[in-house]
Parts: structure tokens; C-alpha cells; sequence
């Protein structure tokens, strides 16, 4: 990671920079900015800067052996901590250690990582991430031991608001005395869950907002958005590049599942069998998962509730995307008191048997068979 793969902050990159040319590099720093703001990717990207064997005034060179390891994460003088929980391969007393491979897979995939994405990534459930004094048992015997390659040993501790008073309490005097030549790198979120102790005994370097016009520009960079949609995207993130990608997510994934949901009504409305085996085939794929057929069937969900209040006469209850209103000026006519409870029934069904590992295939085709039917029956006549 250099300096110019992290979006704006070049006053900070600046100030970075200077302590490592004037030789005034503090040996615990409390890099401080909400989720979303890139204090993750600025602190590989000092560490990196602090080892390169080449660097420039403005960044490290990306070229030499220090920064080619530093770039897959793998440097030995280089350490992650990070909370973690038991999953179902680490059982007891789990710590760092236990999940490097999925921490460099999950990072350098997305550097702007969240908290809530590291969870799934590491599949723990609801489980609370902590960092426990395991942890700080760990950290103690790596700063024990003498740098390999670089001039200085690196550990960086992605959110210590996760510390809990054990865990913290055992490193208290390594970070206010350590090792000669040794670098703490706190990366935190919240201020306000950092325990005082820890906190007091760090110099705090603030990472604030990524500018909007410089987040906009990378957005167009990137996810090749035209100017104006860009624009009001890191609007509506303010300054949170996580948020920003999670909007740009949310808007492909909904194109995606409005034209799911289309192909699959107008199938079943004809009754086209062989065109739902291929459709069924098609959501039933591995690459599509669980969490994503889950999170259709909510979709359709959501569209037979906007049809029904299209229905009903009450526009101003309804939550629709332009490119649903054209389709359902034609479907929701469909959908009323005659089938509309047992259409939600099917879907919510689904939706749990999907949760329990029902086999997608035999599932969906299953629910499309019953839409044929469902989608035929004739709407109750009007009374009066």
C-alpha cells in the first residue's frame, strides 16, 4: 500500500512524510477516522514509507523487496491485530494469528474494510469481535523477538475499541516503554469506546472525511460513473468511501434483482416452464449464494407490497424506483385480495427454507410452479 492508493488526505500524507525525514517517528500513534475514511490504508502505507529502501519525498517506491513484501502484507517485521470470535474452525481462545490468511485476502481485496464486512468474512455469526488477552499474551512474545529485515517492527491494531480492560491493562507498559525501534499503529473509529489508558498513552493523528470532490473523482476513476450521479453519491456518503461503494453496491444489486424479478413473473405468467427451469437454474448458481437468494426473495417481497398499494390507491405510501413504476403499472393489477396472502406466504416460506440449506434448484422451481397458478387467479369483483 503507498500513499497515492489512499483517496485525499494529503496533509496528513505530508505531516506523515516529515516525521520519517526529520527522524521524529513516535513509536505509538492513534490513527483516528470514522469507518470509511482510509486510516487503515494510511497506516500501511506509513509503515511501508517508514521501510522502503527507496523512498522518494513523496511516497515509497512500490519497487524494492521491503515494498513488494509490504504490498502483499507479508513483510516479516510487519504484524496485524485485529478483533476477532470463535467460528467453526477456531473453537477456543482465538486471536490474530488464527486468521492472517483471511485478514491479507480481506484487505488487500478492500482496504477501506469494515467492521461488519470482516465479520462475514470470517464467518462468526452475531458473535461480539473482541480483542482478548490472548491477544495481548501474543503481541508480547512477537515484540519479544528482534527485527528481521526492516529498521523498524510494525504492529498495527485495527480497532482497539475492541480491547477490553484485561487485554488492554497487559499492554500498557510496551506501549508507553517499547522495544527499541518498535511502531504501534492504533487504526480506531469511536473515540469514545477507547479505553482512557490506552488513549492517553498514544499520539493522536486525525484522519477526518474524504473531501467530496476528491471522492467524487475517484468514484468516476473507478466505477466509471457518470460526473453528476458520482457527485451525489459522495454527497450522500459524506466523505465515506465504505458508504460510497455500499450505495454503488445497493443500485447494481437492485438492477439485478428488478430484472430477476420481471424475467420471473412474465415467465410464470405465461406459464413458460422450460424459460423458469433456465431462470431457476440461473439463481440457483453458487456464485449467486444464500445471502444473495435471501435477499431477493425481501426484493419481491417488497414489490408485491408496492403493487398492492398501487393497488389500493395510496402513491404516497410507496417507495418505488423509476424502473418499477413502468413495470408495475402492468403487474401490480395482478396482485390483490384473491392471491396476495398466499404469494407472501410462498415468498416468506422460501425465505426461511432457503436459511435452513433447501436445495435452491428444487426450491425455486417449486415457487415459480406455484406463481403459475397464483398469478391466473382472477381478482374478487367489486362490490356496489
Amino acid at each position: 500500500m503507498q500513499f497515492k492508493d489512499v483517496i485525499g488526505h494529503e496533509s496528513v500524507k505530508e505531516r506523515l512524510i516529515k516525521t520519517v525525514k526529520e527522524g521524529r517517528i513516535s513509536h505509538a500513534q492513534l490513527f483516528l477516522g470514522k469507518e470509511g475514511s482510509g486510516n487503515l490504508s494510511l497506516a500501511i502505507a506509513y509503515a511501508q514509507y517508514i521501510s522502503c529502501q527507496n523512498k522518494s519525498d513523496t511516497d515509497s517506491c512500490g519497487e524494492c523487496a521491503s515494498c513488494i513484501k509490504f504490498q502483499k502484507l507479508i513483510h516479516p517485521d510487519l504484524h496485524f491485530v485485529f478483533p476477532v470470535a470463535t467460528n467453526d474452525e477456531v473453537k477456543d481462545k482465538p486471536i490474530s494469528a488464527n486468521f492472517l490468511v483471511q485478514w491479507r485476502e480481506a484487505v488487500l481485496q478492500e482496504p477501506y474494510l469494515s467492521i461488519a464486512n470482516w465479520q462475514e468474512k470470517i464467518e462468526t455469526g452475531n458473535k461480539q469481535l473482541l480483542i482478548s488477552k490472548n491477544e495481548s499474551e501474543s503481541i508480547l512474545k512477537i515484540l519479544s523477538l528482534k527485527t528481521y529485515e526492516a529498521e523498524y517492527k510494525t504492529m498495527i491494531i485495527w480497532y482497539p475499541e475492541k480491547f477490553n480492560i484485561a487485554s488492554a491493562n497487559k499492554l500498557l507498559k510496551i506501549i508507553e516503554e517499547p522495544p527499541s525501534k518498535t511502531l504501534f499503529i492504533l487504526v480506531a473509529h469511536d473515540v469514545s469506546q477507547l479505553i482512557s489508558t490506552i488513549l492517553s498513552r498514544t499520539q493522536l493523528v486525525k484522519i477526518g472525511i474524504v473531501d467530496e470532490t476528491i471522492l467524487k473523482n475517484e468514484l468516476i476513476k473507478k466505477y466509471a460513473l457518470e460526473d453528476s450521479l458520482a457527485q451525489n453519491i459522495a454527497r450522500l456518503s459524506d466523505g465515506n468511501f465504505i458508504q460510497a461503494k455500499k450505495i454503488i453496491e445497493q443500485s447494481e444489486q437492485e438492477e439485478l434483482f428488478f430484472s430477476l424479478f420481471t424475467n420471473w413473473m412474465r415467465a410464470a405468467f405465461k406459464g413458460d416452464v422450460p424459460s423458469l427451469i433456465t431462470w431457476t437454474d440461473e439463481i440457483a448458481k453458487t456464485t449467486f449464494g444464500r445471502e444473495k437468494q435471501k435477499q431477493f426473495l425481501t426484493y419481491c417481497l417488497h414489490l408485491v407490497r408496492e403493487s398492492l398499494i398501487k393497488n389500493f390507491g395510496k402513491p404516497d405510501l410507496g417507495r418505488t424506483a423509476n424502473n418499477e413504476k413502468g413495470f408495475l403499472a402492468n403487474f401490480a393489477p395482478f396482485i390483490h385480495g384473491a392471491n396476495c396472502m398466499e404469494i407472501i406466504n410462498l415468498l416468506n416460506d422460501a425465505s426461511y427454507h432457503i436459511e435452513r440449506n433447501a436445495n435452491p434448484k428444487i426450491l425455486f422451481l417449486d415457487v415459480s410452479l406455484k406463481l403459475t397458478k397464483l398469478l391466473r387467479v382472477e381478482a374478487p369483483s367489486e362490490v356496489g
